[in-house]
C-alpha cells in the first residue's frame, strides 16, 4: 500500500501561497533602502521654478564620472536667485561640488561613493566656477562653468 507523505502537501500549500503573494497585485506602498532601481531623475540644467514673484533660482543636478575625474557635464545654467546644485557620486573615490565667483566660495560636503553632495547659493547673473574641492580634482579637469542669468 502506498501513502503520500502529509509533509508534502502542506509544503506544497505554502510554496502555493508564496508564489500568489510574490507575483499577485499591486502594492501602494513600497520601502526605500537608498538603492533604487527606478532611473534618476533627468539632470536638470534649467531651473526649477521657486514660485512667488521673486521667481528664479532652482535646482541643478550632476553627477561625478564612475571612473575618470570628471563631471558628467562641463556646463549648468540658472536663473539669478538661490540655486541648489545637487552632485551624485557613483565613483569609488570621494567627491563634492563646490561653487565660487562673483564673491561666492561654498563648498558642499565630501561624499562616498552613492552619495550626494548638495549646496545651496544665492547667485546673482555671472559666471561662476563649480568643481570638486577634493584635493586634486579640480586640477585634474574637474570643474565646469555655471551660467546664471
Amino acid at each position: 500500500m502506498f501513502r503520500t507523505p502529509k509533509v508534502l502537501v502542506p509544503a506544497a500549500g505554502v510554496a502555493a501561497v508564496l508564489f500568489a503573494v510574490g507575483c499577485g497585485g499591486s502594492s501602494k506602498s513600497s520601502s526605500n533602502t537608498g538603492a533604487s532601481s527606478a532611473p534618476a531623475a533627468p539632470a536638470a540644467t534649467t531651473p526649477a521654478s521657486s514660485g512667488g514673484a521673486a521667481g528664479g533660482g532652482g535646482t541643478l543636478t550632476l553627477s561625478a564620472d564612475p571612473s575618470q575625474l570628471k563631471f558628467d557635464k562641463s556646463t549648468l545654467s540658472a536663473k539669478s536667485g538661490s540655486v541648489t546644485i545637487t552632485m551624485d557620486n557613483p565613483s569609488s573615490l570621494p567627491h563634492a561640488i563646490a561653487v565660487e565667483g562673483n564673491g561666492v566660495d561654498k563648498d558642499g560636503q565630501t561624499v562616498q561613493k552613492g552619495g550626494k553632495s548638495t549646496i545651496t547659493v544665492d547667485l546673482k547673473p555671472d559666471k561662476y566656477t563649480f568643481y570638486c574641492p577634493v584635493d586634486g580634482h579640480r586640477a585634474a579637469g574637474m570643474e565646469g562653468t555655471l551660467t546664471v542669468s
